[in-house]
């Protein structure tokens, strides 16, 4: 095997002050170094053009390098001061709204012109769909216990009972939440300090990732924006849970938030793998309901603990307005025929669909089973008829049912970030449907696909875009494909 040729300007895990120069696609900052062998460039996610920052060294090639952010010693001269409290899920919240939006455009559109092969993607596209709340837009947050701390001052870690997020790229480094994030509900995140006090009282110890001891793991709430209620999880491990009455901690929920707190559900994960949810674990109800109802474009959805969800629901009816503004465009392509609702998840797209067309019959699919059981009742729910939901493997499913094969004229896909493998994408592509209106939440799959599309004859008419979360990276994409 030929050696691999070293990199001459970075070493891996080798530490740098870098300036931000440019910005590329999912929040990568550009740095580059000089020097007399020439330009070098290493890319540092969640930065921004103008910042000076200090980060780490990951991976390197002989073209370039990706580091991890560290911390940003000077920010961009773009910037502004907001009033909460920066967090790792929030990496551009100092950036102007407006700004957040040329970058993610801009870096967008780009990667369907190299990696889609789209040259004239500019002229397709439609619309930039903007979150309808800036700030405090999700419905859900896992607040994690810690037995380490971070310093803010000295900028080490200390031993500290911490209640809050991990630090970006340390797993095993808590940092206390103080105040409001700017992302979740204002009220629950200014109480978060009162609610670590609360637990740090008990005598009880928070969870110690390297040593995976403790008794508090995580905080897990859920909100709904049609009632304003909250619906929490306490996650521990077993041991010393005699040392914690469960009722009193609701009593204590129920004084701070009153009739907003609609239930306390309490999971038992002894599992030393980092998730809330453990698969051998228990998930009871200590106190009030297990459920909240959220609303989407009229219809009631019912949303437990475990139930996947659109994060950011305001938003998320702008989005599913979008794809069926697209699906119902040419309504004889969807009225009195059958259409496929790939990669389900709870089938709201296809609900949404069903209760505006006429006649239209809707087969989802989605591998997740707990998905669509929920589809199922959902459905029930809210009196749409029309709808046949499968739990199944997508590309088993169209393999087991040849029938719908040339019956088909419009299909919708919303698939996982990790986007469509390449035979099951082609088994979509032998149903010999007329359109496809594709939803991705990473357009960097989308945009491979769409090669694979185009050479199957499929060609985007519209593409827009969805900031369902402001002040990250991310960015979701709706296009119409159609067959020429």
């Amino acid at each position: 095997m030929p050696r691999r040729e070293r990199n001459k300007f970075v070493k891996k895990n080798q530490v740098l002050e870098l300036k931000i120069e440019d910005y590329a696609f999912g929040g990568k900052g550009i740095a580059r170094i000089q020097s007399e062998e020439g330009s070098f460039v290493i890319f540092v996610p969640n930065t921004l053009p103008g910042q000076l920052v200090k980060a780490q060294i990951s991976k390197s090639s002989k073209n370039y390098a990706e580091a991890k952010l560290i911390d940003v010693l000077e920010p961009s001269e773009d910037e502004v001061e907001v009033p909460y409290q920066d967090i790792p899920g929030a990496p551009y919240i100092q950036l102007p709204i407006d700004l957040q939006h040329q970058y993610k455009k801009e870096s967008t559109l780009t990667l369907f012109k190299k990696i889609g092969k789209v040259a004239n993607i500019e002229d397709l596209f439609d619309e930039f769909v903007t979150s309808p709340n800036v700030f405090h837009y999700r419905n859900k947050m896992e607040y994690g216990f810690s037995a380490i701390g971070y310093d803010r001052v000295t900028k080490r870690d200390k031993d500290e009972f911490t209640l809050g997020f991990k630090r970006r790229g340390v797993w095993w480094m808590g940092d206390n939440l103080e105040k409001d994030s700017g992302l979740f509900d204002k009220q629950l995140e200014d109480n978060l300090k009162n609610i670590r006090q609360y637990c740090i009282d008990t005598g009880l110890e928070p969870w110690h990732g390297p040593k995976k001891t403790g008794f508090f793991r995580y905080f897990v709430v859920r909100k709904s924006f049609k009632t304003d209620e909250l619906l929490c999880n306490l996650v521990t491990t077993s041991p010393e849970l005699e040392n914690f009455d469960l009722q009193k901690f609701a009593s204590f929920l129920k004084d701070i938030f009153g009739d907003r707190l609609a239930g306390l559900l309490h999971t038992i994960n002894d599992e030393t793998g980092d998730r809330t949810i453990a698969t051998a674990g228990s998930l009871d109800l200590v106190y009030g309901k297990d459920k909240i109802v959220e609303e989407l474009l009229g219809l009631n959805f019912e949303i437990s603990m475990k139930s996947f969800f659109q994060t950011n629901p305001k938003c998320a009816e702008k989005l599913y307005s979008k794809v069926v503004e697209y699906v119902l465009e040419d309504k004889t392509k969807v009225d009195n025929t059958v259409v496929m609702d790939l990669f389900c998840g709870t089938g709201t797209i296809g609900q949404i669909v069903a209760s505006k067309s006429e006649n239209a019959k809707i087969v989802g699919v989605d591998i997740v089973a707990s998905a669509i059981e929920d589809a199922e009742k959902n459905a029930k729910r809210n009196n749409i008829d029309g709808l046949k939901f499968y739990a199944a493997d997508v590309g088993k499913f169209l393999v087991a049912h040849p029938e719908y094969k040339d019956k088909i004229k419009t299909i919708i896909l919303d698939p996982a970030r990790a986007g469509i493998a390449p035979k099951t994408l082609q088994k979509i592509i032998n149903l010999n449907a007329d359109r496809m209106v594709y939803v991705s939440c990473n357009p960097a799959t989308q945009a491979r696909d769409t090669e694979l599309l185009a050479e199957a004859g499929y060609f985007i008419k519209k593409i827009s875009l969805v900031d369902q979360f402001p002040h990250t990276s991310h960015i979701e994409t709706v296009v119409l494909f159609e067959k020429k």
